[in-house]
């Protein structure tokens, strides 16, 4: 029996079985759920209705992801998954669907945060920096940086994050169906939230 999203089958709204008059249709046909997991890039190609493609990701390992607050993207490497609202099992399998909370590589945001601002995100490696060689900046750069640091301030719990080289993320794309995991950082209310809700996960 193959996948069908047809009603045929359902009941009247009175509770009365139907009786079922025609055979399934290729139009109501369904297909086999993606599963994708974490992994070498590996993506399929699925024809569907009108000639049209869906790209099936089997498997995933980078995304893109946006720094909302600081309006920015950058490829970034997905290394955990670590909740999911609808079920407990996608996460012990590590299946990346849409809506899943993910842990990515803090470093592509960390390098950007720095030359953007002049300043060092995470705390623990501010202490780090001052060790390093002074890059030369013209007068121009440093009157731009300066300008710009007093806009260079992040929440404390992303600031703790950057700290320990991973960043929450939230996958905002369908990879089953559109072959790329892309996503956001989650920040402020949001961050706070999925937070406490991974604490009270581990203390069942």
């Amino acid at each position: 029996m193959g996948i069908s999203r047809d009603s045929v089958h359902k009941r009247r709204k009175t509770g009365g079985k139907r009786p079922i008059v025609r055979k399934k249709r290729k139009f109501e046909l369904g297909r086999p759920a993606a599963n994708t997991k974490m992994g070498a890039k590996r993506i399929r190609t699925v024809r569907t209705m009108g000639g049209n493609l869906k790209f099936r990701a089997l498997r995933l390992d980078t995304g893109n992801f946006s720094w909302s607050s600081e309006g920015t993207t950058r490829k970034a490497r997905i290394l955990d998954v670590v909740y999911n609202a609808s079920n407990n099992e996608l996460v012990r399998t590590k299946t990346l669907v849409k809506n899943a909370i993910i842990q990515i590589d803090s470093t592509p945001f960390r390098q950007w945060y720095e030359s953007h601002y002049g300043v060092t995100a995470g705390r623990k490696k501010k202490a780090v920096t001052d060790e390093k060689e002074e890059v030369s900046k013209s007068n121009h750069l440093k009157r731009k940086l300066a300008a710009r640091k007093e806009d260079s301030k992040i929440g404390s719990l992303l600031d703790d994050q950057f700290s320990t080289g991973r960043l929450y993320a939230c996958i905002a794309s369908r990879p089953g169906q559109s072959g790329r995991c892309d996503g956001y950082i989650l920040e402020g209310k949001e961050l706070e939230f999925y937070l406490r809700k991974l604490k009270s996960k581990k203390t069942k």
